[in-house]
């Protein structure tokens, strides 16, 4: 062993021998996040149909109240907006970016560029495939409350 590790080895040991407690810790929390990663998966979707995955993926990024006010004004103004939104919303520019960046992953909206701003509109394929799928199940629901035996 070089005196260079030889260094780095006993500089651990010594920061071992005073941290132990802290050092345990951190392992155990290494380990926890290993398991849930590796053995049990991030969210386990692996489980679920593709059309659930993507309504779950469609209603966590509408889970947001900014997302919200996005999509709204979106609707109030029927055409492309470019730029116009961080005038609208009580946030930042950067945090107004995210929000948009969120909706257009999961195709909520859509962005083209117009010279040096994007302009944003919704998706209107997918803001059909998403009230076809909220107004299935909201129907089953209707239909399962009028024969309900949970009165």
């Amino acid at each position: 062993m070089n005196p260079v590790e030889l260094h780095y080895l006993k500089s651990f040991d010594f920061f071992f021998k005073k941290n132990k407690f802290y050092v345990l810790q951190l392992f155990i929390v290494i380990l926890q996040y290993s398991f849930i990663t590796i053995n049990m998966g991030a969210t386990r979707t692996d489980h679920f149909t593709d059309d659930q995955n993507e309504l779950a993926n469609w209603m966590k990024a509408m889970g947001h109240p900014a997302r919200i006010a996005i999509i709204e004004f979106l609707l109030k103004t029927e055409s492309c907006i470019c730029g116009d939104i961080v005038n609208e919303l009580p946030l930042s520019q950067p945090t107004v970016s995210q929000h948009l960046k969120e909706l257009k992953n999961v195709g909520i909206i859509q962005g083209n560029i117009e010279g040096t701003a994007i302009c944003y509109c919704l998706n209107p394929e997918t803001i059909q495939r998403i009230q076809n799928r909220i107004g299935s199940i909201f129907t089953e629901l209707t239909r399962k409350n009028a024969e309900s035996c949970c009165k």
